[in-house]
């Protein structure tokens, strides 16, 4: 499984980058047929306190799957992307069942 990280009007970050391999990792394991993970952290100056945006496309069977989410800081917006992926794997999974 392959993991890549790119990050706008941020820099880098090793904690945020081990925070979403251990969150990703349950997605791994349950989810084999993933083989790749493009994450994007981006940072936007709003009023409010969202603009901690994280955005994960995976690479499986079939089209690629996106989610992204804008949340008050990264950790939420990671759990929260990752939830929204776990759905459609769900279903990806279903439909790849054979009968």
């Amino acid at each position: 499984m392959k993991t890549v990280f790119e990050y706008t009007n941020i820099s880098a970050s090793d904690r945020l980058e081990s925070f979403a391999e251990e969150k990703l990792s349950n997605l791994f394991n349950k989810y084999p047929f993933v083989i790749r993970a493009d994450i994007f952290f981006k940072k936007e100056n709003k009023s409010d306190d969202t603009g901690h945006i994280c955005g994960i496309r995976l690479s499986a069977p079939g089209p690629r799957l996106y989610a992204s989410s804008d949340e008050t800081n990264f950790e939420e917006a990671i759990t929260e992307t990752i939830r929204d992926l776990n759905d459609q794997l769900e279903k990806r999974k279903d439909k790849m069942k054979s009968y």
